[in-house]
């Protein structure tokens, strides 16, 4: 069966409460170099005017569907998106985010490039900070085709590939129903491994597409919570999932869970009443210290590490001072 050149891709973007960002995102999507295209606005309960806003791009541009709904969270509303949508391939983008004219067009000449016998194909982020608009691209501008284990490998060590549910363009076939697990935060690190699962081969480009803009206040930013443990669930689930596939991942995945718990613990670090889930998470990193400290696993991983045996105080101070950094130079 011969391929069709341009087939409909579908854009999902779910929208909730982000007036002040969601033009910027529109705008990107709507002037894509790739012109073929359906765009799902996911109205996810907004009580802002975010879906007015929706409602005018929908007037002036006929691909656009809006679509307005209970408040369900972001799983609820990218799963939503997934089962009305007719293209032959999605890809997600954030409505705080946006991405470059040629976001679409670059992923999907990815996989012409493999002529379609990949079903996924990803690009890099470019971070954005958004206090002092600093901009840093996390890729290292290489294209290659790699199989969907090395990915997950990848993933969990941090190197290049990303557990992000958008910057990817998949065939609609990878999503399973209610693909993103509903009620939880942190909803990519516990589905996008299952993408990767797929996929015998992955087109990568390395080279930033996706402007993905760190505001305060947003989901990963935000102050520390019990809900903030769905970070541990979701990536032991995907480490379970992971290990019974590829048993030789094992030390990969339990990067991947160490990683998670330091995440956690900086959350929690300035934050009253926490010091049981503090004790808890310091044991875990502890007792899988091996995860963090052989050749694969970032540097940063095995500075923290030490930084941590010299007390929860000097980590906290380090931590404090590295993230001032982070957002400002």
């Amino acid at each position: 069966m011969a391929v069709v050149n341009t087939p409909l891709i579908t854009v999902i973007v779910p929208i909730y409460n982000v007036e002040n960002y969601l033009k910027k995102c529109l705008n990107s999507i709507i002037n894509q170099q790739y012109k073929k295209l359906e765009i799902l606005l996911i109205d996810d309960g907004s009580t802002d005017l975010s879906g007015k806003i929706a409602d005018e791009y929908a007037a002036k541009d006929n691909r656009i569907k809006v679509v307005h709904k209970e408040n369900g969270g972001l799983s609820d509303a990218r799963n939503y998106g997934l089962k009305i949508m007719t293209g032959e391939y999605v890809t997600f983008i954030d409505s705080d985010d946006y991405v470059t004219e040629d976001y679409i067009s670059f992923m999907f000449n990815l996989l012409k490039q493999t002529n379609f016998t990949a079903p996924l194909a990803i690009c890099s982020l470019i971070n954005v900070y958004g206090n002092s608009g600093r901009q840093k691209d996390n890729g290292n501008q290489t294209e290659k085709v790699l199989s969907g284990k090395k990915c997950i490998e990848m993933m969990c060590y941090h190197n290049l590939v990303d557990t992000c549910a958008y910057a990817k363009l998949g065939k609609k076939e990878l999503y399973s129903n209610d693909f993103f697990p509903k009620g939880k935060l942190f909803e990519d690190i516990g589905s996008t491994y299952k993408l990767l699962l797929q996929c015998d081969k992955v087109a990568c480009g390395f080279i930033g597409k996706y402007y993905y803009v760190i505001r305060p206040n947003s989901i990963v930013t935000a102050k520390f919570s019990n809900k903030k443990l769905d970070l541990l669930e979701m990536t032991d689930q995907m480490a379970q999932s992971v290990v019974a596939a590829h048993p030789d991942l094992k030390n990969a995945v339990l990067r991947r869970q160490v990683y998670a718990r330091f995440s956690t613990l900086n959350q929690t670090l300035n934050t009253k009443n926490v010091k049981d889930t503090q004790l808890k998470l310091i044991k875990y990193i502890k007792t899988n210290k091996k995860a963090i400290l052989n050749r694969k696993a970032p540097k940063r991983d095995r500075l923290a590490y030490y930084l941590l045996c010299l007390g929860l105080p000097f980590y906290r101070y380090a931590w404090s001072r590295y993230e001032q950094h982070k957002g400002e130079s």
